[in-house]
């Protein structure tokens, strides 16, 4: 007889809700590092299981080198690349990702601290380099364990950027090998929003914003209708074009390998195509404005102790980074890790606005938000 899909899931449903300590500890351990337990571990979780301590059964978990090399690697690695992709090697933005949760670094600095982690000195790893990624290439082919094997040092120290222009991983050199080279900048706003806004630009274009600051190099009237302009370029542009103008004094050299920073001098490529609508807004600094902080995109949560504008791509990190739209995203993301399903129904909501909150309470401590998932996931 065949045992139709509608009572296996009901058996399987039974089966997790009856699971026991030990049951939900592997299961624990096997989400968040991707790897079976050993058998003293798991005695330990199931005894933190039965205590009611099942935040600290998961901590247990995340103490296994894999939770770093394999688990934060493969949730970090698609946010570095145009093609979101896990399957690229280890790179300055990824260790720098794993380093922060490691070490408890307030995450909502992930877009503007001058950090950086690198291979601890003494492991015969080649220098790090700005031009190169050989130094993580090899931290990551030698299996180098990632809990004991980084170090943090900063981004001005080693790549000898002012520490004025370090955006935490925007100014690392893959997010700028992928996103500052050649087009106009623009791609490092749309990535950064998609990775760490959970929103593409569709979802949150916004047409009643003024056009006054959109580039010489977008076409007010595409096609030969200016319908198109004002009724979907403009929802998009209106918005990024004022807080991509941040990133006005960088640019990823191809030749060179390493990103170019211009401080006062605004890069060439803010200008191309400056015939197709000649009165566009001309860039002349690095000077950035929220302009979704009013209308629609409001609801985003801009913080409201800071300015909305400013100048350079540190503090533009430092709005994306303090807003609710970045605490949900990154919660989202370890709740689709750990739980293996994005939030559903409105029990699922609930936990994902409770995981924000805890999220915020422990300083934006990444490993907080493993810890929330993995209890409310532990019978599924």
């Amino acid at each position: 007889m065949r045992v139709t899909a509608a009572v296996a899931a009901a058996a399987l449903f039974a089966a997790s809700a009856q699971a026991g300590p030990r049951e939900q500890a592997k299961r624990i351990h096997d989400r968040i590092a991707g790897v079976p337990p050993s058998a003293a571990v798991l005695d330990a979780m199931a005894a933190d299981i039965i205590a009611g301590q099942t935040q600290t059964a998961a901590l247990r978990a995340m103490d296994d080198p894999a939770f770093y090399a394999v688990t934060l690697k493969n949730l970090a690695t698609p946010w570095t690349n145009r093609d979101q992709t896990a399957f690229a090697p280890l790179n300055d933005y990824t260790a720098t990702v794993i380093g922060m949760v490691r070490d408890d670094v307030p995450f909502n600095e992930l877009l503007s601290g001058d950090i950086l982690y690198v291979g601890n000195a003494g492991l015969g790893l080649p220098a790090v380099s700005a031009a190169s990624n050989a130094h993580y290439q090899q931290l990551e082919s030698r299996g180098i364990d990632l809990r004991t094997g980084l170090q943090r040092t900063t981004q001005s120290g080693v790549y000898g950027i002012p520490p004025a222009a370090t955006a935490g991983v925007m100014t690392s050199r893959a997010a700028t090998q992928s996103f500052f080279i050649a087009g106009t900048n623009r791609a490092m706003f749309r990535f950064t929003v998609l990775n760490h806004l959970c929103r593409d630009l569709e979802e949150i274009q916004d047409t009643t914003r003024p056009p006054d600051r959109i580039r010489q190099d977008v076409s007010r009237s595409p096609g030969g209708d200016s319908r198109l302009f004002l009724n979907n370029c403009v929802g998009c542009h209106s918005g990024m074009d004022p807080m991509a103008q941040a990133y006005a004094h960088y640019t990823f050299d191809d030749t060179q390998g390493r990103l170019v920073y211009t401080p006062g001098s605004v890069q060439p490529k803010y200008s191309i195509n400056a015939e197709t609508f000649r009165h566009g807004h001309v860039t002349q600094d690095d000077a950035w404005e929220n302009r979704w902080r009013s209308g629609q995109n409001s609801l985003l949560g801009w913080d409201p102790a800071l300015p909305g504008a400013g100048n350079g791509a540190k503090s533009l990190g430092q709005e994306f980074g303090n807003s609710d739209a970045f605490a949900s995203c990154q919660v989202e993301k370890v709740f689709r890790t750990i739980c293996l399903r994005s939030p559903t129904d409105g029990a699922d909501r609930s936990q994902i606005a409770s995981m924000v909150g805890s999220f915020r309470a422990s300083g934006f401590r990444l490993k907080q938000a493993f810890a929330d998932a993995a209890d409310y996931c532990k019978g599924q």
